[in-house]
């Protein structure tokens, strides 16, 4: 187990809850569900201006718009006490023992935590803790849709270039990022996904548009575009299956497709 395993877990999960505040409170309240997200104003206008920020930072990249990824951790604790029962509670279980599990991956995900290297039962107790929230939220999610209480699903899907898939963006599973790029050019993924019963998951990749996948059990991939590539829609797809004799879609469980434009290199 090494720091960089505990920073990801840490990030995925914040950003699991993240995706789900916001998809639950917007389909109670709307588009303008922070106004009634129980925050006061002055802590919205802060994510305003982060945002505000970060747009003129990456002025010639693609920026996260959503709002509720420029909330603290402890804003998205605050949505979620203000805001417990319904769907929260139904996914999450008991107020206090969620209430302790933030408490505890605030305190580990803290700057002044991270100067020092994390003993080891603390890295175990931020993995046991992240698994345990993550898991939560699959398991509901599955049961929402009215699958079986058995089927891993993809949480989010990054590119180097700054396109996100989440789970917020479903029905759809396409992520047209109008991207336009050339042979040798490089483009880098990472695969966030959950399993119901906490098994290890296989992460795979295909180039093919037929979902015939390479798999492998890093949730990370690097490709490197060729000329064989070169389309105005080339679909890079990246899948996940679980080590179960079956799967929710014949041979894989989950995938979510992203399309950019391949152009010839200059002179060809």
């Amino acid at each position: 187990m090494n720091v960089v395993d505990i920073t990801q877990s840490l990030k995925d999960t914040e950003n699991a809850l993240r995706d789900f505040i916001a998809t639950v409170l917007a389909r109670k309240h709307g588009d303008r569900w922070t106004e009634r997200c129980g925050l006061s104003s002055d802590r919205i206008d802060k994510w305003q201006e982060r945002r505000g920020v970060e747009a003129k930072r990456h002025q010639s990249g693609v920026v996260e718009n959503r709002i509720i990824y420029y909330a603290d951790f402890y804003d998205l604790k605050n949505i979620l006490k203000k805001n417990w029962g319904g769907e929260f509670s139904a996914a999450l279980g008991e107020w206090k023992r969620i209430d302790v599990f933030l408490n505890e991956l605030e305190k580990l995900r803290d700057p002044d935590a991270h100067r020092r290297e994390l003993l080891p039962h603390q890295k175990y107790l931020v993995l046991g803790i992240a698994g345990e929230i993550r898991t939560s939220l699959v398991r509901y999610r599955s049961k929402m849709e009215l699958y079986e209480d058995c089927f891993p699903r993809i949480e989010s899907v990054r590119d180097s270039f700054g396109h996100i898939w989440t789970y917020e963006d479903l029905p759809k599973d396409v992520i047209n990022t109008g991207s336009v790029l050339k042979p040798g050019d490089v483009v880098e993924f990472v695969v966030t996904a959950s399993d119901p019963g906490d098994l290890e998951l296989e992460y795979g990749i295909s180039e093919d548009g037929a979902y015939m996948f390479d798999w492998q059990s890093e949730n990370t991939f690097s490709v490197v575009l060729s000329e064989e590539q070169i389309s105005k829609h080339h679909a890079i797809i990246l899948g996940i299956r679980s080590p179960r004799a079956y799967h929710a879609q014949g041979t894989y469980d989950d995938a979510v497709r992203f399309t950019y434009v391949v152009l010839p290199s200059s002179g060809q």
